[in-house]
């Protein structure tokens, strides 16, 4: 059977914004991020994406440049031999109070209910404490990557010392990937 992850799209995949990733044009990869998906894909990792894009709520961009964005990410990690098995977002806004929105856990519901498996032990990888928050409320092993708003995330002081901290998403996949000490 094949593994899972879940990984944040924002500030662990691509760069983030402050004023939001409103176009394909706009979204761009954090280097070596796209080779750790395909490198964990080749190790038989269910590569998934969990993420909120309040920015539709907002008007700042549709769902049709949304599609453009993933299908640019797909595009680029396609070159390099990797994909993503699914892409699930939030399109609310913060103030919609939906069950989808990180912190809240219903987008790892989906997952689990599309994949028919349990999130126990499934790495979520994310970069702020609402990934981290979900992850684990769901029963997930959430990680911290230092990428994105991950120093600020640390900063906070709010991240338990059970919470693995890497610099980035391709030093999560080389450990996961390393072999048993």
């Amino acid at each position: 059977m094949a593994k899972l992850i879940i990984l944040d799209r924002d500030g662990v995949i691509n760069e983030d914004s402050d004023t939001f990733i409103k176009s394909a044009e706009e979204w761009r990869a954090i280097p070596g991020s796209l080779e750790a998906i395909a490198r964990l894909n080749r190790a038989g990792y269910r590569v998934v994406i969990a993420t909120n894009q309040s920015g539709i709520a907002r008007g700042l961009f549709d769902v049709k440049a949304l599609a453009g964005i993933h299908q640019r990410l797909r595009s680029e990690l396609q070159s390099l031999g990797g994909h993503v098995d699914a892409i699930f977002y939030c399109p609310h806004h913060p103030n919609d109070d939906c069950l989808c929105r990180k912190p809240r856990t219903g987008l790892f519901e989906e997952i689990a209910e599309r994949f028919n498996t349990s999130l126990e032990g499934v790495p979520a990888v994310g970069d702020s404490l609402r990934d981290l928050q979900a992850a684990r409320e769901a029963g997930a092993k959430p990680i911290l990557v230092r990428s994105g708003k991950g120093e600020n995330t640390l900063a906070s002081g709010l991240v338990g010392e059970d919470i693995p901290v890497y610099d980035n998403l391709e030093a999560v996949a080389k450990a996961l990937l390393a072999p048993p000490a």
